[in-house]
């Protein structure tokens, strides 16, 4: 499957990334799995600001992998971030406890058994602007950006997800 080409690169601003992390509860017990990383801000925030143990990117696009990994590569995290080339579709993402989505609502609900499938109970789910169709969020936060933009974040445990 490729959809990617559905989903436009729009880069999550800063002040969102940090907000879905803490709304996560991102910390050194965490690995961080980011579908569709684009220049990789996420994972390097992830280590740098939040100590996770581990973030990966999954990323199909040419340009923005080699980005993601030079942007991992200048900020000095390469020991604990990696951005794998690949349609996220097709990645094992089971030892994830936190995913991140910037994704359109379409591609999430076709993510969803995946994620079900292979996230364990109590692994969050993140999702900028975008719901999963049919479950709950946890919680959900309105974030303004530095340029006074609101940005909508949902939080989702899997185990407390369903309808």
């Amino acid at each position: 499957m490729y959809f990617s080409i559905t989903v436009p690169y729009v880069p999550t601003p800063h002040d969102v990334v940090r907000a879905m992390l803490r709304l996560a509860g991102a910390g050194p017990d965490d690995i961080v799995y980011d579908l569709g990383c684009g220049d990789g801000r996420i994972l390097v925030i992830a280590v740098k600001e939040f100590g996770v143990k581990k973030a990966v990117g999954i990323e199909i696009r040419d340009t923005l992998y080699e980005e993601a990994l030079r942007n991992i590569r200048s900020a000095g995290v390469d020991d604990r971030a990696h951005v794998i080339k690949a349609d996220f579709f097709e990645v094992d993402i089971s030892e994830a406890t936190i995913v991140t989505l910037f994704l359109l609502t379409s591609v999430n609900n076709r993510l969803k058994p995946k994620l079900e499938k292979e996230l364990r109970p109590g692994a969050r789910v993140v999702s900028h602007e975008f719901t999963i169709p049919g479950w709950r969020p946890e919680r959900t936060e309105h974030v303004r950006d530095s340029n006074y933009l609101t940005h909508t974040i949902y939080l989702y445990v899997i185990g407390r997800h369903r309808l």
